[in-house]
Order: C-alpha cells, then sequence, then structure tokens
C-alpha cells in the first residue's frame, strides 16, 4: 500500500437498491438539455453540439437534507436523470454506449442562480454556483437489470405538494447514449463515472423549510427537504 502524507480521503459513493454501494469517480452535467428549459433561460432550443461542466463526487448526497448555502438568495432546483457507469473507454460508439451503463437514480442540481449568473456575465466558470457543498442530491440507484434502460417517461419535481417542473424522458435533446459517446471523444470515461442528463423547464427558487419531491418513472421518488 501507498504511504500517503494524509489520511486518504474516503471514496464518495451513492446507495443502491442492491444493498451494496456504487463508488463514483467524476461527475459529468449537461447543460440545456430539454427544449423547455433552454428557452425559459434565454437560449436557443435548436439542437447545438452539447456543453457539460461537472460537479465534485463529494456533492452527490443521499441523506435526503440539503442545507441552504451561504453567499446566495437564489437557489434553484433541477430535478434530473441520474445515469451511472460500470465500464468506459475513448471513442464509444452510439451502438455499445449503453452497455457501460450501470444504473439510474434521481438527482437534483441544485444551483446558486445568482452566483451562477454573476459567473455566466463575467465569462468565467460555473463552479461557484454548482459544486458546491451538497449540491446533488440523489436517490439510489437502480441497475439496469431491475429497471432496463429509461428512454421515456414523466420526469416531474413539486415544492411543497405544489407542481414545479414537468417533462418527459423523450424530450431530452441529446439523448444517453449521444452523451455517453459525445464525453468519450474527449474525456476517457472509467467506471464510477457518473451523468446529470439534464432538466425540464420549470426551474424556480427553493426556501429553508421547503420539501422538494421529485419524481421519474421507472425509478420512484425522492423528497428532499431543505434546511
Amino acid at each position: 500500500m501507498t504511504q500517503t502524507v494524509i489520511p486518504t480521503p474516503a471514496t464518495p459513493t451513492i446507495p443502491t437498491s442492491t444493498g451494496a454501494a456504487f463508488p463514483v469517480r467524476r461527475v459529468y452535467c449537461i447543460g440545456r438539455n430539454y427544449a423547455a428549459h433552454a428557452v425559459e433561460m434565454g437560449h436557443d432550443p435548436n439542437r447545438e453540439a452539447p456543453f457539460f461542466f461537472q460537479k465534485n463526487p463529494d456533492n452527490l448526497d443521499a441523506s435526503g437534507s440539503f442545507p441552504y448555502p451561504p453567499h446566495s438568495s437564489d437557489v434553484h432546483h433541477e430535478v434530473e436523470l441520474v445515469v451511472a457507469l460500470k465500464s468506459g473507454g475513448n471513442n464509444i460508439s452510439l451502438d455499445d454506449a449503453l452497455n457501460h451503463v450501470w444504473g439510474y437514480a434521481i438527482g437534483l442540481d441544485m444551483t446558486r442562480r445568482d452566483l451562477q449568473a454573476e459567473a455566466k456575465k463575467a465569462g468565467r466558470p460555473w463552479e461557484i454556483g454548482k459544486a458546491f457543498e451538497r449540491s446533488a442530491p440523489v436517490g439510489p440507484l437502480h441497475p439496469v437489470a431491475a429497471t432496463g434502460h429509461l428512454t421515456q417517461g414523466q420526469i416531474s419535481l413539486a415544492v411543497n405538494g405544489t407542481p414545479r417542473q414537468t417533462g418527459d424522458l423523450n424530450q431530452m435533446i441529446w439523448k444517453v447514449p449521444e452523451m455517453i459517446a459525445y464525453l468519450s471523444e474527449y474525456f476517457e470515461l472509467q467506471a464510477g463515472d457518473v451523468i446529470l442528463s439534464g432538466t425540464p423547464s420549470g426551474v424556480g427558487a427553493v426556501q429553508r423549510g421547503d420539501v422538494m419531491e421529485a419524481m421519474i418513472e421507472g425509478l420512484g421518488t425522492l423528497t428532499v427537504k431543505i434546511t
């Protein structure tokens, strides 16, 4: 075993429906992958080359509690399908892409929208608005063997029982195989990589004490309280 100068940090993991944990290596997030959300964010909904940003593996949090982050007064919810990879490589073909998927989960891309807007205006990276502590609440991963590949089905989010976001997975501009293939042209994907696949329209602000209920057909419901 390699000796380290500080204690080796623990590997972030996501719980799974099998009872074992899924170790996380990297987290890729696609931007504006539903046309209606692109419009509400002030962008052209037509298909263009995809773009990605990253969260940190330890941003993923399965506790069911989201602590309202500091230095923001405009924190938004974004419900997303989470895709977890069991293998990877470079230049993965579209036909082979889904063979690398271990399973799927419900996730939230929580965003300090005011800080993200400042970063956009200044032409700076988004991490301050996207990759803060516990910014990706997540439910348990379900293996493909149990769910099949999720290509369609309702995706929605309610806050305090009031519907906010609703859409269908088939409305993704870039489908899951395309995201995997595209990413593999620029990065060497590996087992443990996770992809957040974009959010439908209806994103909005939340406050302390709110309860978010995210649902994806075939994966159940993820309930998260804002503390």
